[in-house]
């Protein structure tokens, strides 16, 4: 019953439909390495970092995704928008697996 409620839960798929892609996986490595950088310095740092030459738009439209699934927040200051990693919706995903492999390994232990 846990599962079902973890995976259907509200957010959660957006979540892993995320993480599922390996550039906005690079964006949150470099957003881990450095919060609150604003869309060309996250572009620089993919390209320099990860050797992905992928246009401001696509990168823009990756970071859409992980605002919608609350990985990534974003605030204005003047005329620079800052993104900044947000592990809140990780919370459940991880608490889900690692309450489970602790119960198991209780029970597995003589």
């Amino acid at each position: 019953m846990q599962v079902n409620t973890c995976l259907t839960s509200s957010g959660v798929g957006d979540v892993f439909k995320a993480l599922a892609d390996p550039t906005r996986r690079a964006i949150l490595d470099e957003l881990t390495d450095r919060t609150g950088q604003t869309l060309f310095e996250i572009c620089a740092r993919l390209a320099s970092k990860h050797g992905l030459g992928s246009s401001r738009q696509a990168i823009s439209q990756h970071l859409d995704v992980l605002e919608a699934a609350g990985l990534v927040s974003t605030r204005r200051e003047g005329r620079f928008k800052f993104h900044d990693i947000d592990t809140t919706p990780l919370k459940p995903i991880v608490q889900r697996w690692l309450t489970t492999t602790q119960v198991n390994d209780r029970e597995e232990t003589p």
